[in-house]
């Protein structure tokens, strides 16, 4: 956390919906017609996501190849993360099927990665097809950016960044055309560095929290299938009847 489900809606001269449409010439282009939040009808889901077996223990990361790297906080492996009460951490969930046709812009405020501790923070993210991931380089020491994307339209990425680039310093900007869930980030620099971007056609989605909660608002009423997508141990589909002004709770367990 593989979905497709980005449909462009019918050509009009206004992108909100509900405003009149105009027949198009032969050969012209118009802008999608884009789905606005109805925040007077919309409901939301929320949950928790839970870890049923004994988690494992937490594996404390050799850094020790780049002194740089020790300089900050003991860093512990991210796999799977469980909270005291069962929570799983970083798991993403998704809206894959019940929109119908509706499409929805994306928004084009970046969605951040750091490199600091050595680590990716965040371990997860979610984004809009179309929307900015920026990666930036907050530690005293070079890092590598390097992608794979499985789904062609999405650019592999292998790039360096000069050390202690922080907010003022160097940073790089890539967005992913298509709908790919859990694209690995790494460090060639530093292998125990992984993070997993998750790009969705749709703006509801979400990751855990420590306590292994989330929650997705905006939706307009109706029945959808969520999936939750962890890096490890795959996916859980549910089925949800979100109803107007509603929320409904959907826990998923693994």
């Amino acid at each position: 956390m593989r979905p497709g489900w980005f449909v462009v809606g019918a050509a009009c001269a206004a992108v909100l919906v509900g405003t009149g449409c105009k027949k198009e010439s032969a050969g012209s282009s118009a802008a999608p017609a884009y789905t606005t939040i109805d925040w007077s009808t919309a409901g939301a889901i929320q949950g928790t996501v839970h870890y049923a077996k004994t988690p494992p223990k937490p594996v404390q990361i050799d850094m020790n190849q780049d002194p740089a790297c020790t300089l900050g906080p003991t860093v512990f492996s991210e796999q799977v993360v469980v909270s005291n009460g069962g929570g799983f951490e970083d798991v993403f969930i998704y809206i894959k099927d019940g929109l119908g046709n509706k499409a929805y812009a994306a928004p084009t405020t970046p969605v951040d990665i750091d490199q600091k501790g050595c680590r990716y923070i965040p371990h997860v993210v979610g984004v809009m097809v179309g929307q900015p991931v920026r990666f930036t380089n907050s530690d005293p020491t070079m890092h590598n950016i390097h992608m794979v994307p499985t789904v062609a339209g999405n650019p592999a990425v292998d790039i360096s960044q000069a050390p202690a680039g922080g907010a003022n310093g160097p940073q790089d900007e890539r967005t992913f055309a298509k709908v790919e869930l859990m694209i690995p980030v790494r460090c060639n620099n530093h292998p125990w560095m992984q993070a997993f971007i998750n790009v969705s056609a749709n703006p509801f989605y979400a990751v855990t929290d420590v306590s292994g909660r989330y929650f997705i608002k905006g939706l307009p009423p109706g029945t959808y299938t969520v999936v939750a997508d962890q890096e490890q141990l795959g996916q859980q589909t549910a089925t949800v009847t979100v109803p107007a002004q509603g929320t409904v709770t959907q826990d998923f367990t693994y």
